[in-house]
């Protein structure tokens, strides 16, 4: 099996989760299996969420943690994305880690567009897997909510700066949960990493 390289963002801004569990399970079974990952925990990144006035002339300095981030996801091939679902969306820190990170020139180029309009993305070649907490359960999601939050990573933030395909995985529900449910969990997480799928 040939070896990937592998960037895991946890994407929960508290300091001990549920995604974070997930990350670390998919994390060590990709090194042990030979894997290179490079790990990145929202909760320990320090940088100002506001992209402010920012573009291709005002860029507003990143923080040393964004640049080591959008360094990490240049240098990678699999992406790996742990978030809860949060009022059907993303928590603001992650989104914030987006808009600072995801840059005009860095992620996407909007000086050279298709036929439609739609700026030529920087960070093709890579794919991802997007390991979603939630206590809303998949099969709902689809059908009260059209997976909208899905729709928004897969479509408007991984696959338009190039990440696709984005596979999603939903461990649900996810409040209150322990015990076997969340071994079990964690060893698909596991399973996926050493795989680096």
């Amino acid at each position: 099996m040939s070896t990937r390289k592998i960037i895991v963002l946890n994407g929960h801004p508290g300091q001990s989760s549920l995604s974070k569990s997930l990350c670390d399970a998919y994390a060590t079974a990709a090194r042990e299996t030979g894997h290179q990952v490079r790990y990145h925990d929202l909760s320990q990144m320090r940088f100002d969420m506001d992209y402010g006035e920012g573009g291709y002339k005002n860029t507003k300095p990143l923080e040393p943690e964004l640049e080591a981030f959008l360094a990490d996801l240049e240098w990678a091939e699999h992406v790996v994305l742990a978030t809860p679902l949060w009022w059907g969306a993303i928590p603001a820190k992650l989104k914030g880690l987006f808009d600072r990170s995801l840059l005009p020139g860095r992620a996407f180029d909007t000086r050279n567009t298709n036929f439609l309009g739609v700026p030529a993305p920087l960070l093709k070649g890579r794919t991802a897997r997007v390991l979603m907490t939630s206590d809303t359960p998949a099969m709902l999601l689809g059908l009260f909510y059209s997976n909208a939050i899905k729709k928004l990573l897969a479509r408007q933030i991984l696959g338009f700066v190039g990440i696709k395909p984005a596979r999603f995985s939903t461990f649900a529900p996810a409040t209150g949960a322990e015990g076997d449910r969340v071994q079990k969990w964690l060893r698909k997480a596991a399973q996926m990493g050493a795989k680096a799928a």
